[in-house]
Protein backbone atom coordinates (compact mmCIF):
# COMPACT_ATOMS: atom_id res chain seq x y z
CA UNK A 1 0.00 0.00 0.00
CA UNK A 2 2.90 2.37 0.85
CA UNK A 3 4.65 1.84 -2.47
CA UNK A 4 1.44 2.51 -4.29
CA UNK A 5 1.00 5.79 -2.49
CA UNK A 6 4.62 6.67 -3.18
CA UNK A 7 4.16 5.99 -6.92
CA UNK A 8 1.18 8.29 -7.13
CA UNK A 9 3.03 10.95 -5.27
CA UNK A 10 5.99 10.62 -7.64
CA UNK A 11 3.62 11.04 -10.59
CA UNK A 12 1.90 14.08 -9.15
CA UNK A 13 2.96 17.20 -11.03
CA UNK A 14 1.61 20.68 -10.90
CA UNK A 15 -0.07 22.31 -13.88
CA UNK A 16 2.89 24.53 -14.31
CA UNK A 17 5.21 21.51 -14.44
CA UNK A 18 3.06 19.87 -17.12
CA UNK A 19 3.04 22.92 -19.32
CA UNK A 20 6.72 23.39 -18.78
CA UNK A 21 7.57 19.80 -19.56
CA UNK A 22 5.73 19.77 -22.89
CA UNK A 23 3.16 17.13 -21.83
CA UNK A 24 -0.41 17.78 -23.02
CA UNK A 25 -3.36 17.65 -20.65
CA UNK A 26 -5.62 14.57 -20.62
CA UNK A 27 -8.57 16.21 -22.44
CA UNK A 28 -6.20 17.50 -25.14
CA UNK A 29 -4.73 14.04 -25.60
CA UNK A 30 -8.28 12.62 -25.87
CA UNK A 31 -9.09 15.01 -28.74
CA UNK A 32 -5.92 13.94 -30.58
CA UNK A 33 -6.81 10.22 -30.31
CA UNK A 34 -7.98 8.70 -33.69
CA UNK A 35 -11.68 7.78 -34.06
CA UNK A 36 -11.00 4.06 -34.41
CA UNK A 37 -8.84 4.01 -31.27
CA UNK A 38 -11.64 4.96 -28.91
CA UNK A 39 -12.82 2.44 -26.40
CA UNK A 40 -16.17 0.77 -27.01
CA UNK A 41 -19.02 1.17 -24.59
CA UNK A 42 -19.02 -1.31 -21.80
CA UNK A 43 -21.31 -4.30 -22.34
CA UNK A 44 -22.18 -5.22 -18.81
CA UNK A 45 -25.35 -6.81 -17.56
CA UNK A 46 -26.86 -3.44 -16.76
CA UNK A 47 -27.02 -2.42 -20.42
CA UNK A 48 -30.43 -1.40 -21.77
CA UNK A 49 -29.73 -2.89 -25.22
CA UNK A 50 -30.37 -6.46 -26.34
CA UNK A 51 -28.03 -7.89 -29.00
CA UNK A 52 -28.97 -11.25 -30.57
CA UNK A 53 -26.68 -14.16 -29.89
CA UNK A 54 -25.41 -15.69 -33.14
CA UNK A 55 -24.30 -18.85 -31.40
CA UNK A 56 -27.85 -20.18 -31.70
CA UNK A 57 -27.79 -19.97 -35.49
CA UNK A 58 -26.69 -22.62 -37.99
CA UNK A 59 -24.55 -20.44 -40.24
CA UNK A 60 -23.78 -23.25 -42.73
CA UNK A 61 -27.44 -23.92 -43.43
CA UNK A 62 -28.16 -20.20 -43.64
CA UNK A 63 -25.30 -19.69 -46.14
CA UNK A 64 -26.54 -22.60 -48.23
CA UNK A 65 -30.12 -21.29 -48.25
CA UNK A 66 -28.94 -17.91 -49.46
CA UNK A 67 -26.89 -19.34 -52.32
CA UNK A 68 -29.13 -22.30 -53.24
CA UNK A 69 -30.81 -20.48 -56.10
CA UNK A 70 -27.45 -19.89 -57.82
CA UNK A 71 -26.45 -23.58 -58.00
CA UNK A 72 -26.40 -25.01 -61.51
CA UNK A 73 -25.35 -28.54 -62.43
CA UNK A 74 -24.51 -29.58 -65.97
CA UNK A 75 -25.75 -32.85 -67.39
CA UNK A 76 -28.29 -33.45 -64.63
CA UNK A 77 -31.91 -33.79 -65.63
CA UNK A 78 -34.01 -31.41 -63.48
CA UNK A 79 -37.69 -30.80 -63.22
CA UNK A 80 -39.16 -27.46 -64.28
CA UNK A 81 -37.98 -25.72 -61.09
CA UNK A 82 -34.96 -27.85 -60.18
CA UNK A 83 -36.58 -28.78 -56.91
CA UNK A 84 -35.71 -32.52 -57.08
CA UNK A 85 -31.97 -31.94 -57.35
CA UNK A 86 -31.92 -29.24 -54.71
CA UNK A 87 -33.81 -31.43 -52.24
CA UNK A 88 -31.46 -34.38 -52.85
CA UNK A 89 -28.34 -32.22 -52.49
CA UNK A 90 -29.57 -30.66 -49.27
CA UNK A 91 -30.43 -34.01 -47.71
CA UNK A 92 -26.98 -35.47 -48.57
CA UNK A 93 -24.88 -32.52 -47.42
CA UNK A 94 -26.91 -31.18 -44.56
CA UNK A 95 -29.05 -34.10 -43.53
CA UNK A 96 -32.71 -33.85 -42.74
CA UNK A 97 -33.18 -30.49 -41.11
CA UNK A 98 -36.14 -28.27 -40.73
CA UNK A 99 -35.96 -24.93 -42.50
CA UNK A 100 -35.07 -22.10 -40.16
CA UNK A 101 -34.58 -18.40 -40.22
CA UNK A 102 -31.34 -16.94 -41.48
CA UNK A 103 -31.20 -14.57 -38.51
CA UNK A 104 -33.16 -15.21 -35.36
CA UNK A 105 -33.17 -14.32 -31.70
CA UNK A 106 -32.09 -17.32 -29.74
CA UNK A 107 -33.08 -15.90 -26.39
CA UNK A 108 -35.93 -13.73 -25.27
CA UNK A 109 -35.33 -10.18 -24.21
CA UNK A 110 -34.64 -9.85 -20.49
CA UNK A 111 -37.68 -9.29 -18.31
CA UNK A 112 -37.97 -5.89 -16.62
CA UNK A 113 -37.36 -5.62 -12.92
CA UNK A 114 -40.24 -6.59 -10.70
CA UNK A 115 -40.56 -3.14 -9.13
CA UNK A 116 -41.18 -1.44 -12.49
CA UNK A 117 -44.82 -0.32 -13.02
CA UNK A 118 -45.95 -0.30 -16.65
CA UNK A 119 -48.28 2.67 -16.74
CA UNK A 120 -49.26 2.02 -20.35
CA UNK A 121 -50.27 -1.53 -19.49
CA UNK A 122 -52.50 -0.27 -16.70
CA UNK A 123 -53.97 2.44 -18.93
CA UNK A 124 -54.80 0.20 -21.87
CA UNK A 125 -56.06 -2.60 -19.67
CA UNK A 126 -58.57 -0.17 -18.16
CA UNK A 127 -59.51 1.09 -21.61
CA UNK A 128 -60.12 -2.41 -22.90
CA UNK A 129 -62.38 -3.15 -19.97
CA UNK A 130 -64.42 -0.04 -20.64
CA UNK A 131 -64.57 -0.90 -24.32
CA UNK A 132 -65.88 -4.37 -23.55
CA UNK A 133 -68.62 -2.91 -21.40
CA UNK A 134 -69.51 -0.48 -24.20
CA UNK A 135 -69.62 -3.27 -26.78
CA UNK A 136 -71.85 -5.36 -24.53
CA UNK A 137 -74.13 -2.38 -23.98
CA UNK A 138 -74.32 -1.73 -27.72
CA UNK A 139 -75.03 -5.38 -28.43
CA UNK A 140 -77.81 -5.33 -25.87
CA UNK A 141 -79.30 -2.22 -27.44
CA UNK A 142 -79.11 -3.61 -30.97
CA UNK A 143 -80.60 -6.94 -29.90
CA UNK A 144 -84.08 -5.96 -31.00
CA UNK A 145 -86.17 -7.64 -33.61
CA UNK A 146 -87.17 -5.35 -36.49
CA UNK A 147 -90.05 -6.88 -38.45
CA UNK A 148 -89.48 -7.04 -42.19
CA UNK A 149 -93.19 -6.66 -42.96
CA UNK A 150 -95.46 -3.75 -42.06
CA UNK A 151 -97.79 -4.20 -39.08
CA UNK A 152 -100.73 -2.81 -41.09
CA UNK A 153 -101.48 -1.49 -44.57
CA UNK A 154 -104.07 1.17 -45.45
CA UNK A 155 -105.26 2.25 -48.87
CA UNK A 156 -104.78 5.87 -49.86
CA UNK A 157 -106.44 6.32 -53.25
CA UNK A 158 -105.64 9.34 -55.37
CA UNK A 159 -102.43 10.18 -53.54
CA UNK A 160 -100.49 12.47 -55.86
CA UNK A 161 -97.20 11.16 -57.23
CA UNK A 162 -95.34 14.45 -56.83
CA UNK A 163 -91.85 14.55 -55.31
CA UNK A 164 -92.13 18.19 -54.23
CA UNK A 165 -95.28 17.93 -52.07
CA UNK A 166 -95.65 17.05 -48.37
CA UNK A 167 -98.94 15.23 -47.86
CA UNK A 168 -98.51 13.38 -44.53
CA UNK A 169 -98.35 14.53 -40.89
CA UNK A 170 -98.89 12.77 -37.52
CA UNK A 171 -99.98 14.84 -34.50
CA UNK A 172 -98.97 14.37 -30.87
CA UNK A 173 -102.60 13.41 -30.14
CA UNK A 174 -102.22 10.32 -32.37
CA UNK A 175 -104.21 11.61 -35.35
CA UNK A 176 -102.79 11.08 -38.82
CA UNK A 177 -103.52 13.68 -41.51
CA UNK A 178 -103.33 12.59 -45.15
CA UNK A 179 -103.96 14.75 -48.20
CA UNK A 180 -105.49 12.86 -51.12
CA UNK A 181 -105.83 15.02 -54.20
CA UNK A 182 -108.44 17.65 -53.24
CA UNK A 183 -109.27 16.43 -49.71
CA UNK A 184 -107.60 16.22 -46.28
CA UNK A 185 -108.56 13.18 -44.18
CA UNK A 186 -107.92 12.62 -40.47
CA UNK A 187 -107.49 9.09 -39.12
CA UNK A 188 -107.61 8.62 -35.34
CA UNK A 189 -105.18 5.81 -34.64
CA UNK A 190 -106.71 5.19 -31.22
CA UNK A 191 -110.35 4.77 -32.26
CA UNK A 192 -110.01 4.07 -35.97
CA UNK A 193 -112.39 6.92 -36.85
CA UNK A 194 -112.01 8.72 -40.18
CA UNK A 195 -112.93 12.38 -40.63
CA UNK A 196 -112.93 14.51 -43.75
CA UNK A 197 -111.49 17.85 -42.67
CA UNK A 198 -111.58 20.00 -45.81
CA UNK A 199 -111.45 19.99 -49.58
CA UNK A 200 -110.96 22.31 -52.53
CA UNK A 201 -113.66 20.81 -54.75
CA UNK A 202 -114.95 24.23 -55.84
CA UNK A 203 -111.63 25.33 -57.35
CA UNK A 204 -110.61 24.38 -60.87
CA UNK A 205 -107.51 22.17 -61.15
CA UNK A 206 -106.88 22.67 -57.44
CA UNK A 207 -105.38 20.20 -54.99
CA UNK A 208 -103.96 20.03 -51.48
CA UNK A 209 -100.18 20.46 -51.68
CA UNK A 210 -99.05 20.23 -48.02
CA UNK A 211 -100.23 19.55 -44.45
CA UNK A 212 -98.53 20.09 -41.08
CA UNK A 213 -99.78 19.73 -37.50
CA UNK A 214 -99.03 22.33 -34.86
CA UNK A 215 -96.21 21.15 -32.58
CA UNK A 216 -98.17 20.77 -29.33
CA UNK A 217 -101.81 20.17 -28.55
CA UNK A 218 -102.82 18.66 -31.88
CA UNK A 219 -105.88 20.87 -32.20
CA UNK A 220 -104.77 22.94 -35.19
CA UNK A 221 -103.35 22.04 -38.58
CA UNK A 222 -101.94 24.11 -41.42
CA UNK A 223 -102.98 23.24 -44.97
CA UNK A 224 -101.25 24.49 -48.12
CA UNK A 225 -103.12 24.62 -51.41
CA UNK A 226 -102.21 24.76 -55.08
CA UNK A 227 -103.64 28.30 -55.29
CA UNK A 228 -100.96 29.67 -52.95
CA UNK A 229 -103.09 29.86 -49.77
CA UNK A 230 -101.98 28.75 -46.31
CA UNK A 231 -105.05 27.79 -44.29
CA UNK A 232 -105.34 27.29 -40.53
CA UNK A 233 -107.96 24.76 -39.34
CA UNK A 234 -109.43 23.84 -35.95
CA UNK A 235 -109.80 20.05 -36.15
CA UNK A 236 -112.16 19.73 -33.18
CA UNK A 237 -114.68 22.12 -34.70
CA UNK A 238 -113.77 21.17 -38.32
CA UNK A 239 -113.64 24.90 -39.00
CA UNK A 240 -111.24 27.07 -40.97
CA UNK A 241 -109.90 29.82 -38.72
CA UNK A 242 -108.08 31.87 -41.33
CA UNK A 243 -106.52 31.86 -44.78
CA UNK A 244 -103.13 33.53 -45.23
CA UNK A 245 -101.87 34.65 -48.62
CA UNK A 246 -98.49 35.78 -49.88
CA UNK A 247 -97.60 33.11 -52.44
CA UNK A 248 -98.40 33.34 -56.12
CA UNK A 249 -98.10 29.58 -56.71
CA UNK A 250 -98.69 26.37 -54.76
CA UNK A 251 -97.51 25.96 -51.16
CA UNK A 252 -95.57 22.68 -51.15
CA UNK A 253 -93.97 22.78 -47.71
CA UNK A 254 -94.92 23.87 -44.18
CA UNK A 255 -93.15 23.87 -40.81
CA UNK A 256 -94.18 25.11 -37.35
CA UNK A 257 -92.15 26.97 -34.72
CA UNK A 258 -94.53 27.59 -31.81
CA UNK A 259 -97.04 30.20 -33.09
CA UNK A 260 -95.14 30.78 -36.34
CA UNK A 261 -95.78 28.65 -39.42
CA UNK A 262 -93.35 28.93 -42.33
CA UNK A 263 -94.54 28.20 -45.85
CA UNK A 264 -92.48 27.50 -48.96
CA UNK A 265 -93.87 27.75 -52.47
CA UNK A 266 -93.19 27.09 -56.11
CA UNK A 267 -92.60 30.84 -56.42
CA UNK A 268 -89.23 30.20 -54.67
CA UNK A 269 -89.98 32.28 -51.56
CA UNK A 270 -90.49 31.44 -47.88
CA UNK A 271 -92.99 33.33 -45.73
CA UNK A 272 -93.06 33.29 -41.92
CA UNK A 273 -96.66 33.73 -40.70
CA UNK A 274 -97.64 34.67 -37.14
CA UNK A 275 -101.03 33.01 -36.81
CA UNK A 276 -102.01 35.12 -33.76
CA UNK A 277 -102.19 38.52 -35.45
CA UNK A 278 -104.03 40.00 -38.39
CA UNK A 279 -100.84 41.18 -40.13
CA UNK A 280 -99.46 37.67 -40.26
CA UNK A 281 -96.39 38.24 -42.47
CA UNK A 282 -93.28 38.46 -40.32
CA UNK A 283 -90.69 37.95 -43.05
CA UNK A 284 -90.38 36.96 -46.69
CA UNK A 285 -87.16 35.03 -47.31
CA UNK A 286 -85.68 35.00 -50.80
CA UNK A 287 -82.63 32.94 -51.67
CA UNK A 288 -83.88 30.01 -53.72
CA UNK A 289 -84.32 30.34 -57.46
CA UNK A 290 -86.74 27.42 -57.88
CA UNK A 291 -89.49 25.74 -55.86
CA UNK A 292 -88.98 25.36 -52.11
CA UNK A 293 -89.81 21.70 -51.58
CA UNK A 294 -89.02 21.25 -47.87
CA UNK A 295 -88.86 23.28 -44.64
CA UNK A 296 -87.79 22.15 -41.16
CA UNK A 297 -87.34 24.16 -37.96
CA UNK A 298 -84.67 23.00 -35.51
CA UNK A 299 -85.68 21.57 -32.14
CA UNK A 300 -84.65 24.73 -30.29
CA UNK A 301 -86.52 26.96 -32.77
CA UNK A 302 -83.44 29.01 -33.66
CA UNK A 303 -82.73 27.77 -37.20
CA UNK A 304 -84.93 27.14 -40.23
CA UNK A 305 -83.62 24.77 -42.89
CA UNK A 306 -84.97 25.04 -46.43
CA UNK A 307 -84.37 22.76 -49.40
CA UNK A 308 -85.13 23.70 -52.98
CA UNK A 309 -85.34 22.36 -56.48
CA UNK A 310 -82.32 24.55 -57.28
CA UNK A 311 -80.15 22.03 -55.36
CA UNK A 312 -79.63 24.53 -52.52
CA UNK A 313 -79.83 23.97 -48.79
CA UNK A 314 -80.24 27.22 -46.84
CA UNK A 315 -80.05 27.80 -43.08
CA UNK A 316 -81.90 30.83 -41.72
CA UNK A 317 -81.82 32.48 -38.30
CA UNK A 318 -85.16 32.78 -36.52
CA UNK A 319 -84.71 36.55 -36.34
CA UNK A 320 -84.00 36.90 -40.07
CA UNK A 321 -85.82 39.81 -41.70
CA UNK A 322 -87.07 40.01 -45.27
CA UNK A 323 -83.94 41.79 -46.50
CA UNK A 324 -81.41 39.48 -44.83
CA UNK A 325 -79.47 36.64 -46.38
CA UNK A 326 -79.38 33.10 -44.96
CA UNK A 327 -76.80 32.18 -42.38
CA UNK A 328 -75.42 29.54 -44.76
CA UNK A 329 -76.13 28.75 -48.39
CA UNK A 330 -74.94 25.20 -49.11
CA UNK A 331 -74.58 23.94 -52.67
CA UNK A 332 -73.11 20.44 -52.27
CA UNK A 333 -76.18 18.55 -53.47
CA UNK A 334 -76.50 17.79 -57.18
CA UNK A 335 -80.30 17.52 -57.24
CA UNK A 336 -83.39 18.84 -55.45
CA UNK A 337 -83.13 18.81 -51.65
CA UNK A 338 -86.43 17.31 -50.49
CA UNK A 339 -85.52 15.34 -47.35
CA UNK A 340 -84.60 17.28 -44.19
CA UNK A 341 -84.40 16.07 -40.57
CA UNK A 342 -82.90 17.56 -37.40
CA UNK A 343 -81.21 15.15 -35.00
CA UNK A 344 -82.87 14.72 -31.59
CA UNK A 345 -79.56 13.49 -30.14
CA UNK A 346 -77.02 16.14 -31.19
CA UNK A 347 -77.62 19.84 -31.25
CA UNK A 348 -77.00 21.61 -34.58
CA UNK A 349 -76.90 18.31 -36.52
CA UNK A 350 -78.97 18.35 -39.72
CA UNK A 351 -79.46 15.55 -42.26
CA UNK A 352 -80.44 16.26 -45.87
CA UNK A 353 -81.23 14.03 -48.83
CA UNK A 354 -81.01 14.70 -52.55
CA UNK A 355 -82.98 13.63 -55.61
CA UNK A 356 -82.25 11.24 -58.45
CA UNK A 357 -79.13 12.97 -59.77
CA UNK A 358 -77.65 13.21 -56.26
CA UNK A 359 -78.80 10.15 -54.26
CA UNK A 360 -76.82 11.14 -51.17
CA UNK A 361 -77.59 11.73 -47.50
CA UNK A 362 -75.44 14.52 -46.11
CA UNK A 363 -74.91 15.61 -42.51
CA UNK A 364 -74.25 19.23 -41.61
CA UNK A 365 -73.30 21.37 -38.64
CA UNK A 366 -75.77 24.24 -38.58
CA UNK A 367 -73.40 26.18 -36.36
CA UNK A 368 -70.45 26.21 -38.75
CA UNK A 369 -72.03 25.13 -42.04
CA UNK A 370 -69.49 22.31 -42.31
CA UNK A 371 -70.29 19.10 -44.19
CA UNK A 372 -69.72 16.32 -41.65
CA UNK A 373 -70.43 13.25 -43.75
CA UNK A 374 -71.97 12.11 -47.04
CA UNK A 375 -73.19 8.66 -48.06
CA UNK A 376 -74.32 7.50 -51.49
CA UNK A 377 -77.61 5.60 -51.17
CA UNK A 378 -77.74 4.62 -54.86
CA UNK A 379 -81.34 5.82 -55.20
CA UNK A 380 -83.48 8.95 -54.92
CA UNK A 381 -83.86 10.12 -51.29
CA UNK A 382 -87.48 11.15 -50.62
CA UNK A 383 -87.72 11.51 -46.82
CA UNK A 384 -85.68 11.18 -43.61
CA UNK A 385 -86.66 10.39 -40.01
CA UNK A 386 -84.41 10.07 -36.95
CA UNK A 387 -84.88 7.30 -34.40
CA UNK A 388 -85.77 9.09 -31.13
CA UNK A 389 -84.28 6.26 -29.02
CA UNK A 390 -81.01 5.47 -30.79
CA UNK A 391 -78.57 7.24 -33.09
CA UNK A 392 -80.18 5.85 -36.22
CA UNK A 393 -81.77 7.48 -39.23
CA UNK A 394 -84.41 6.06 -41.55
CA UNK A 395 -84.51 7.01 -45.22
CA UNK A 396 -87.18 6.36 -47.85
CA UNK A 397 -86.28 6.00 -51.51
CA UNK A 398 -87.58 6.04 -55.03
CA UNK A 399 -86.29 4.29 -58.13
CA UNK A 400 -85.12 1.58 -58.39
CA UNK A 401 -86.03 -0.35 -55.23
CA UNK A 402 -88.70 1.91 -53.65
CA UNK A 403 -87.66 0.81 -50.15
CA UNK A 404 -86.85 2.12 -46.69
CA UNK A 405 -83.39 1.82 -45.18
CA UNK A 406 -82.31 2.14 -41.54
CA UNK A 407 -78.76 3.46 -40.99
CA UNK A 408 -76.58 3.54 -37.89
CA UNK A 409 -75.15 6.99 -37.23
CA UNK A 410 -72.34 8.07 -37.56
CA UNK A 411 -70.88 4.92 -39.18
CA UNK A 412 -73.78 4.85 -41.69
CA UNK A 413 -73.80 1.06 -41.65
CA UNK A 414 -77.05 -0.46 -42.84
CA UNK A 415 -79.12 -1.91 -40.02
CA UNK A 416 -82.25 -2.97 -41.91
CA UNK A 417 -83.87 -2.64 -45.31
CA UNK A 418 -87.67 -2.67 -45.59
CA UNK A 419 -89.39 -3.48 -48.86
CA UNK A 420 -93.05 -3.68 -49.82
CA UNK A 421 -93.97 -0.52 -51.73
CA UNK A 422 -94.22 -0.86 -55.49
CA UNK A 423 -93.59 2.84 -56.19
CA UNK A 424 -91.40 5.53 -54.71
CA UNK A 425 -91.88 6.19 -50.99
CA UNK A 426 -92.57 9.92 -50.98
CA UNK A 427 -93.50 10.67 -47.34
CA UNK A 428 -92.83 9.44 -43.80
CA UNK A 429 -94.12 10.38 -40.35
CA UNK A 430 -93.45 9.11 -36.82
CA UNK A 431 -96.10 8.28 -34.22
CA UNK A 432 -96.20 10.43 -31.05
CA UNK A 433 -94.62 7.66 -28.96
CA UNK A 434 -91.75 7.43 -31.46
CA UNK A 435 -92.10 3.69 -32.09
CA UNK A 436 -94.03 3.45 -35.35
CA UNK A 437 -93.24 4.96 -38.75
CA UNK A 438 -95.87 5.36 -41.46
CA UNK A 439 -94.76 5.58 -45.07
CA UNK A 440 -96.86 6.88 -47.96
CA UNK A 441 -96.00 5.98 -51.53
CA UNK A 442 -97.18 6.66 -55.03
CA UNK A 443 -98.61 3.13 -55.07
CA UNK A 444 -101.52 4.65 -53.05
CA UNK A 445 -100.83 2.74 -49.83
CA UNK A 446 -99.85 3.66 -46.28
CA UNK A 447 -97.66 1.13 -44.49
CA UNK A 448 -96.97 1.13 -40.75
CA UNK A 449 -93.58 -0.18 -39.62
CA UNK A 450 -92.67 -1.09 -36.02
CA UNK A 451 -89.08 -0.08 -36.45
CA UNK A 452 -88.08 2.40 -33.73
CA UNK A 453 -89.27 0.47 -30.66
CA UNK A 454 -86.73 0.07 -27.82
CA UNK A 455 -85.28 -3.41 -27.33
CA UNK A 456 -87.10 -3.98 -24.04
CA UNK A 457 -90.52 -3.06 -25.46
CA UNK A 458 -92.75 -5.67 -27.04
CA UNK A 459 -95.32 -4.95 -29.67
CA UNK A 460 -98.55 -6.46 -30.85
CA UNK A 461 -98.76 -8.15 -34.18
CA UNK A 462 -102.14 -6.91 -35.40
CA UNK A 463 -102.17 -7.14 -39.14
CA UNK A 464 -104.80 -6.69 -41.76
CA UNK A 465 -105.67 -5.45 -45.18
CA UNK A 466 -107.57 -2.55 -46.64
CA UNK A 467 -109.80 -1.84 -49.58
CA UNK A 468 -110.54 1.22 -51.67
CA UNK A 469 -113.82 3.08 -51.56
CA UNK A 470 -114.04 6.07 -53.90
CA UNK A 471 -112.01 9.14 -53.05
CA UNK A 472 -111.66 8.60 -49.32
CA UNK A 473 -109.47 6.51 -47.05
CA UNK A 474 -111.05 3.08 -46.88
CA UNK A 475 -110.33 0.42 -44.31
CA UNK A 476 -111.39 -3.16 -43.95
CA UNK A 477 -113.44 -4.26 -40.97
CA UNK A 478 -110.15 -5.16 -39.29
CA UNK A 479 -109.10 -1.51 -39.22
CA UNK A 480 -112.48 -0.07 -38.41
CA UNK A 481 -112.25 -1.63 -34.96
CA UNK A 482 -110.65 0.47 -32.20
CA UNK A 483 -106.91 -0.11 -32.17
CA UNK A 484 -104.01 1.24 -30.21
CA UNK A 485 -100.70 2.19 -31.79
CA UNK A 486 -98.31 1.77 -28.93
Amino acid sequence: MTSSVTDYENLGLSFSDIRGSGVNARWERKKQRPEGDRRPLSNNNGSDRFIPNRSHMNMDISRHNLSANEIEVEGHELDSNGNDYKSALSSVLLGDSKPGRVLAFGDKAPEPKGDVVNNLNVLYSASVGAGDRKIKSTAKTMNRQIPSAPSRILDAPEMLDDYYLNLLSWSDTNVLAVALDKTVYLWDAGSGDITELCNVEGETDAHISSVSWVQEGGSHIAVGTSSGKTQLWDVHACKQLRSMDGHTERVGSLSWNEHIVSSGGRDAIIINHDVRVAQHKLATLSCHTQEVCQLAWSKDGKTLASGGNDNKLCLWDASTSSSANPRFELNDHQAAVKALAWSPHERNLLASGGGTADRTIKFWSSQTGALLNSIDTESQVCALQWNPFEKEILSSHGFARNHLCLWKYPSMAKVKELEGHSSRVLHMAVSPDGCTVVSAAADETLRFWDIFAPAFKTKGSNKGGASKNGAELAFSAEFMRPMQIR
